[in-house]
Formats: structure tokens, sequence, C-alpha cells
């Protein structure tokens, strides 16, 4: 099956339907998302309907999950409460609805996606090293795993009597003897110094993986945010990715 994996949407409208444009190309069976489709960015409710309406696996974010009250904005930096107490007047009952249905997990055959790590989900663990890598292997029953979270691109292979290894999102064909944990970066702030959309495309018959950055309208998106008095490093990071 040909699917796309996008995460990390952070509402950032202009981003999304540029990478939804990008994905018509690729004839895909199915598109899923990872989570945090809100926060940061100013078009949250429209960012919702529009994975609402394409999307096929819906997973909550922690961006989700603060919005839904069951974590703490007050873990977050100064800029990101400031940006998540504004999105949360921004959104209605039908909004919150949609992100009520969204799931924690999803197992397909013999692949898993998640938002964060596969070691306890709904904490929100990174996995941006090999420690952390190890851990989620542990804790992953499947040969493949796409996750989001950290906005990095990264690709991390499973080692016999070592620790993973980490390389940067790049395409690639998976050898069916191995595992995976696949990072498909952010469509709606990249933090790899890369400021275009990531996302992945893979076909799960054939083992290839797909990475895609998409060009997309930023100063758009940077200019609603400025009408808004958003947090100017939120604004200023989208030029830079980071």
């Amino acid at each position: 099956m040909r699917i796309a994996v996008i995460s990390d949407i952070h509402g950032n409208l202009e981003a999304l339907t540029a990478v939804f444009r990008d994905i018509e190309s690729h004839q895909v069976e199915a598109i899923h998302c990872l989570g945090d489709v809100i926060g940061y960015g100013c078009d949250p409710r429209a960012c919702l309907h529009l994975v609402e309406e394409n999307c096929d696996i819906k997973l909550v974010g922690n961006h989700e999950y603060m919005l839904m009250g069951k974590s703490s904005v007050e873990q977050c930096n100064p800029s990101a409460q400031e940006s998540f107490k504004w999105t949360q007047l921004e959104l209605n009952d039908y909004d919150m609805a949609l992100i009520e249905k969204y799931e924690i997990q999803r197992a397909r055959d013999d692949v898993f996606f998640v938002h964060a790590s596969t070691y306890k989900p709904e904490e929100w663990h990174y996995i941006v090293n090999r420690e952390q890598a190890g851990r989620a292997f542990n804790h992953l029953d499947q040969s493949v795993c796409f996750f989001g979270h950290s906005h990095l691109p990264t690709i991390f292979l499973e080692m016999p009597d070592e620790l993973p290894r980490i390389k940067i999102g790049h395409d690639f064909l998976m050898d069916a003897d191995q595992r995976y944990l696949i990072n498909v970066g952010s469509v709606g702030q990249p933090r790899d110094n890369d400021p275009r959309a990531s996302y992945v495309v893979a076909d799960t018959d054939t083992g290839d993986v797909y990475f895609n950055r998409v060009e997309y309208d930023v100063k758009t998106t940077q200019d609603k945010m400025v009408r808004a008095r958003l947090p100017k490093v939120l604004i200023e990071r989208l030029s830079v990715g980071r």
C-alpha cells in the first residue's frame, strides 16, 4: 500500500495545502496524520477540517492532548503557552469534537503510527538520540514505526547487540529483515534548518520510503501571525526552519 504520512502541521495552512498538492503527484492510497495539527500557527480550524477531509488515520499530538485538558500547558515555554491560549479561543465545539476522535496510536498490519514515542506515548517522550530509539524499539511489535514530535526527519535502524543507528531522513529501501523508526518531519514548523515542509511517502509492499520537501508561502503565514500578535520567535523561526 502506498501511503503519505504527515505530522506537526501546527496551524500552518499554507504549508498544509502545499503538501496536499504535492501528495497528489505521488498517487497514494491513503494519507495518515500523526498529530499536532494545531498550535503555533494562525489557522487551526482550517487545518483541522482539511485533515478531517483528507486523512485516514488521525492521531492526537501533545498540543491536542493539552487542549483536551489531559496534560498541562504549564510544561511548555512561554511562547508556546501564549500561542496555545490564542488557539483555545479560535476553536469551537465542532472543532473539539474532531479532536476528541483522534487516537493515541494505531497499528496497521506490520506498521505502527504514533506522534511521539512507542514508550508511553501519552507522556510524549522524544526520540532524538540512540538511547531513546533503543527504548522505543523495545516497545515496538511491528517492523516499522512512523512518528513525529521533534520536527526532525530522521531514520533509526535497529541493530543486534548495540544501540540503533541514526541517519538524517533520506530516500531509502527498507530491508524486510530489519526494523525502523522513521520520523517524517514537520509540515508546518520544520526544525532541521530547512524551512520547507516535510513529509514522507512510503510503499509498505515494496519497502520504498521517500522524504519529500515542499516550498510554501512562508511570508503569508508569517503576516497572518503578525496580525494575530503571536510571539515573534514563532514567526521568525519559519524563515530558517529551526
